[in-house]
């Protein structure tokens, strides 16, 4: 395994830790935070595939403001929490059953001969030159 493999790997883990974060904390600047950690992660992922346009601007459009602002909203205004989380254990069956759904579905879009993992083919190598920003701009 190469050097830009472990990279991914590993911006992959902690890009699945952050998204596990997001939904699993209970505090709302907690799950920010992870929020915040995950697009980082994602921006790197992009770099390593070479899309750095994809990768900068996930940066600065959401790390720098959506986030930013997300964290301002969340810490100024007086949400009580308790109230929300009533109604969880009530709509858990419906919730559970449009998530196994959405699993399903997914398994079957990975598995399928037409469209999944196994018609998946490694792209040509590109010029050493090559700049998929100038080719988007």
């Amino acid at each position: 395994m190469d050097a830009k493999t472990g990279f991914f790997y590993f911006f992959s883990a902690v890009l699945l830790y952050s998204a596990l974060r997001v939904i699993t904390s209970r505090n709302p600047v907690h799950a920010v935070l992870h929020l915040i950690l995950g697009f980082s992660q994602a921006a790197a992922i992009w770099l390593l595939l070479k899309a750095e346009f994809l990768g900068i601007m996930l940066v600065v459009v959401y790390m720098g403001a959506v986030m930013v602002l997300f964290l301002f909203v969340v810490m100024m205004l007086d949400i009580d929490f308790e109230r929300l989380r009533e109604g969880f254990w009530r709509n858990l069956p419906l919730a559970g059953t449009v998530a196994a759904i959405m699993v399903a579905e997914m398994t079957l879009i990975l598995v399928s001969p037409d469209v999944g993992l196994s018609n998946f083919k490694e792209p040509a190598a590109l010029a050493a030159d090559y700049s998929n920003v100038k080719d988007l701009g």
